[in-house]
């Protein structure tokens, strides 16, 4: 059995951009940490999971115009670029499942367990969580490899984000782990 390693929207418009967020850029190091070890191993993959908007996406109800697919925006921020080993999907709802390739590419890859890192904790990688869990993957979410939207919210974002992470570990079963720590 192998381990996905899957960042989730380390994008232009998610750090910098329409939708930049602040709490992202803290989380960047262990990130490019933790794709670096999982490349160097064979029992390892690197999956890129980007939203690639269309102007008819109904995320767009919600949010504005972002990671527009094609656009500079929607391209993972410098320090994360995929390697050409890596797997990119792109996606147009906030899980990496929904109607992607994502569950083949992992099942073809003898992929067992999911480690996700990106943002974010409370949307994204939450969304994904759950489809990993309903298709039997075992889940492994990294604290200090996540964050949730940091704009916007009253409560500071440690509180949000122990919350998110709380509902992942009791609903989906994930495991917490420090993202040098995952073995």
């Amino acid at each position: 059995m192998h381990t996905a390693l899957v960042l989730v929207d380390m994008l232009n418009d998610f750090v910098d951009g329409v939708l930049g967020n602040p709490a992202a850029k803290g989380i960047v190091g262990p990130i490019a940490s933790f794709a670096e070890q999982a490349r160097a191993s064979d029992e390892w993959l690197v999956v890129y999971a980007n939203d690639a908007h269309h102007l008819s996406d109904v995320e767009l109800r919600v949010f504005p115009p972002h990671a527009m697919a094609g656009t500079p925006g929607a391209a993972v921020i410098d320090d994360l670029r995929p390697e050409p080993d890596d797997i990119v999907v792109e996606k147009r709802f906030y899980s990496a499942f929904t109607e992607t390739d994502l569950e083949a590419t992992l099942r073809s890859h003898d992929v067992g367990r999911l480690v996700l890192v990106g943002q974010h904790t409370d949307c994204c990688v939450r969304h994904t969580s759950y489809d990993a869990f309903v298709r039997g993957y075992e889940l492994v979410i990294c604290p200090d490899a996540t964050t949730v939207f940091e704009p916007g919210a009253d409560e500071p974002v440690a509180v949000r984000q122990q919350r998110a992470l709380e509902y992942l570990r009791t609903y989906y079963g994930a495991r917490l782990a420090v993202s040098c720590d995952v073995g």
